[in-house]
C-alpha cells in the first residue's frame, strides 16, 4: 500500500474511533462547551483539553461555546450533530440536570453517552464591594422586607445557585417561587452584572469569583458546603443558621450512538488526562475537588442526581 493511501486510511479509522487508543493520539478532539466563555464549564473544558494534550492522548482539542437554557442549546446541537463521533466530548454537570428539570427541553442528556465525572465544588455567594448588604443575614432581612428588591444572579434557571437561593427562602419562611433570580448564559456575564451592581447577590463556584474576592471587588458572604473551604475564610450557610447545603459537580459526556470501544477509549483518555501535572495544577488553582467517576458508575450517579435534584427542587417550590 502506498504511504499516502495508508495515512488516509489511518486517518479515516481514527476519525471513526475504530483505532485503539494509542493509535488515536493524532486525532483532533472536539469539545462542546454548552455555556458562554468565562464560566465554570468553560474553565473545566479548557483545563481538560490542555490535560488531554499533555497526556499525549490528543494532538489538538477544538472548543465550541454554545450558551443558553442551562446548557440545553449546546446539548441539542451536540446530540444532533455528533452522532457516532468517537472524537466528540461535551462538558456538563449538575446545572444541566436542574435546567432539564425546570425547562423540560426537547432533548435530554440521557441521549448522549456518560464518560466521566471530573470535579465537585460548592457555590459561593458574593455581593458587590459597595453593597450595603454585608452578611447573609442582611440579605435575608432585606428579602423579608421586600422579596423582589434582592436580585440573585447566577447561571441558568435550575442551576445549583438558583436552587440554593430557593432553599434559603423556604428555610426562612418565604415563598421560594418569588425569589428574584436573574439567569445568565455564562460566568462572564454574571461577573459583569455583579461588578456593575446590577444584581444584589451573585452565586457560582469559588474559582469564578476568586480574583474579584481577592482584589476586594466582591465580598464573599456564604458558601453552601458543610464546612468552610480549605484555606478560604468564607462562612458556611449552616454556621450562619441556614440549613442550606448543596454541592455542584462537572463532568463530560460523549456523543450519542458511539460503540462500547469508542466509549472506553474516551474514558481511558480522560482518566489519563486527570493524572497530568496540568490537571493537578488546575484543580489547585480553581479550588476544585477531584471527583473522578467513570462509565457505568457515572451513569448510575447521574440517574440518582436527577432524582435527588428533582426532590430538592420540589421541596423548594421550584417545580
Amino acid at each position: 500500500m502506498r504511504r499516502d493511501t495508508f495515512l488516509k486510511s489511518l486517518a479515516a479509522l481514527a476519525a471513526t474511533g475504530a483505532l485503539p487508543l494509542s493509535a488515536q493520539a493524532a486525532a483532533n478532539l472536539k469539545m462542546m462547551i454548552p455555556a458562554n466563555p468565562g464560566g465554570g464549564w468553560d474553565t473545566t473544558g479548557r483545563a481538560l483539553g490542555k490535560a488531554l494534550q499533555e497526556a499525549g492522548v490528543a494532538s489538538a482539542v477544538s472548543f465550541e461555546n454554545k450558551g443558553g437554557a442551562a446548557g440545553a442549546i449546546g446539548l441539542a446541537q451536540f446530540v444532533n450533530a455528533s452522532k457516532g463521533d468517537g472524537n466528540a466530548l461535551m462538558v456538563m454537570g449538575a446545572v444541566m440536570l436542574g435546567g432539564i428539570i425546570t425547562g423540560k427541553p426537547p432533548v435530554s442528556v440521557t441521549q448522549a453517552t456518560p464518560i466521566a465525572r471530573l470535579t465537585s465544588e460548592y457555590n459561593v455567594f458574593v455581593v458587590p464591594e459597595a453593597s450595603p448588604l454585608k452578611t447573609m443575614k442582611d440579605v435575608v432581612e432585606q428579602m423579608k422586607k421586600d422579596m423582589g428588591s434582592v436580585k440573585w444572579g447566577g447561571g441558568s434557571r435550575g442551576s445549583t445557585e438558583h436552587i440554593a437561593a430557593a432553599m434559603l427562602a423556604r428555610e426562612v419562611g418565604l415563598d421560594a417561587s418569588k425569589v428574584n433570580y436573574v439567569p445568565f448564559r455564562g460566568g462572564g456575564e454574571a461577573v459583569a452584572a455583579i461588578l456593575g451592581n446590577n444584581v444584589s447577590v451573585g452565586g457560582s463556584g469559588y474559582s469564578e469569583f476568586q480574583q474579584y474576592i481577592e482584589s476586594g471587588k466582591m465580598r464573599a458572604i456564604a458558601v453552601t458546603s458543610a464546612t468552610r473551604l480549605k484555606g478560604i475564610n468564607i462562612p458556611t450557610m449552616k454556621e450562619q443558621g441556614y440549613n442550606v447545603e448543596l454541592g455542584n459537580w462537572r463532568g463530560v459526556y460523549g456523543a450519542p450512538g458511539i460503540s462500547a470501544e469508542q466509549r472506553k477509549a474516551l474514558v481511558d483518555m480522560v482518566v489519563k488526562a486527570t493524572k497530568t501535572k496540568a490537571w493537578t495544577a488546575d484543580l489547585e488553582k480553581n479550588n476544585w475537588t477531584p471527583a473522578l467517576m467513570v462509565g457505568k458508575d457515572f451513569e448510575d450517579f447521574v440517574d440518582r442526581e436527577f432524582a435527588g435534584l428533582r426532590a430538592t427542587m420540589v421541596k423548594a417550590g421550584m417545580v
